[in-house]
């Protein structure tokens, strides 16, 4: 386990008043986290794995907190290529955020995108067969508030839900800080929040205490190279 604490704090991209064009910024850097460090390639293993358990002739998937929406826009494509009939809805509670994934997904038939907070989410009770949470767990401080958002996921899913995130080290951190003087020293939203996310992030022990806690000791929670890990739940 490592012996870096984790820390509280803001990220600047969270600010309702966020300059749009740094947010826009720090989003497609945020992209690229996800396609070179892992994110997306994590989200779309567990996700495989989950549709082979359970085969429906469509699924219905919920985007928690989905930035720019890139994930779903790959979701996307895989399903195309393996056949499979996906609806996603891509959330988020940023209205320039959304206006951000509104704008990136829309030539994307399979993504609507609609404003929700991972706290309350304004869906039925098993709506969606998958709901989602990428790279934005560590934005809730509050483990309280963690608890909630992992029964709100549960709530609204059918078959289960995933939480897939950075994990906290101080491999990770040297990393992110790498970058933040380097790649993103030009772009103060990702050279602010880059560090802190990871030093906000869960280890794989604590993730799979709040899971516990949450009421779902079935948890399964997964560490991928380099810094990634993965809760993943599964109804049924």
């Amino acid at each position: 386990m490592s012996t870096l604490p984790r820390a509280a704090g803001h990220e600047l991209m969270d600010e309702p008043g966020q300059d749009h064009g740094q947010l826009a910024t720090s989003l497609a850097d945020l992209r690229a986290v996800n396609r070179w460090l892992g994110g997306t390639r994590v989200l779309l293993h567990h996700l495989a794995a989950l549709v082979d358990r359970h085969p429906r002739d469509r699924y219905r998937l919920l985007d928690v907190a989905t930035g720019s929406g890139d994930i779903p826009i790959q979701i996307a494509r895989w399903a195309r290529t393996e056949e499979v009939d996906l609806e996603i809805v891509a959330t988020d509670n940023h209205p320039t955020t959304l206006e951000l994934a509104r704008r990136h997904t829309a030539d994307e038939p399979a993504i609507r995108t609609a404003t929700a907070d991972a706290l309350h989410l304004p869906f039925a009770d098993g709506e969606f067969d998958f709901a989602l949470l990428n790279t934005a767990f560590h934005h809730f401080d509050d483990e309280r508030d963690c608890v909630r958002v992992l029964r709100e996921l549960h709530r609204v899913s059918r078959i289960g839900f995933i939480v897939n995130d950075l994990a906290r080290s101080r491999t990770a951190l040297a990393g992110a800080s790498v970058l933040a003087a380097t790649v993103w020293r030009r772009h103060p939203v990702t050279r602010h929040d880059g560090p802190l996310s990871v030093r906000r992030s869960f280890t794989p022990a604590e993730l799979r205490s709040l899971a516990a806690r949450a009421g779902f000791g079935n948890g399964r929670v997964h560490a991928h190279f380099p810094f990634r890990v993965a809760l993943v739940v599964e109804k049924e």
